[in-house]
């Protein structure tokens, strides 16, 4: 019983990891820009760049080839959706 319960915190706490949360655009640089893309990979299509600061309402989150990919909403415009790099996320 005490192993089901160490087991279901843990999957808790990850999926709470990976889950809603607000969070801004951060990394980037000043000459460049976050590419929001159509789906979790470098092969999917372009929809816009996103500048540092960027605010974003962050949905769930999937590991592509290694690489942790965010499926992400604008905060101004909840109609713009897409995926980015986790690696350029920071809570807000």
């Amino acid at each position: 019983m005490h192993r089901i319960c160490v087991l279901a915190v843990t999957a808790l706490i990850l999926v709470a990891g990976c889950s809603g949360g607000n969070v801004v655009v951060a990394g980037a640089g000043p000459d460049d820009m976050l590419k929001l893309r159509a789906g979790p990979g470098l092969g999917f299509t372009v929809i816009m760049g996103l500048p540092d600061g960027t605010a974003l309402t962050q949905q769930d989150c999937v590991t592509e080839l290694g690489q942790r990919w965010c499926r992400v909403t604008l905060a101004d415009a909840p109609g713009v959706t897409g995926y980015v790099s986790a690696d350029y996320l920071s809570p807000r």
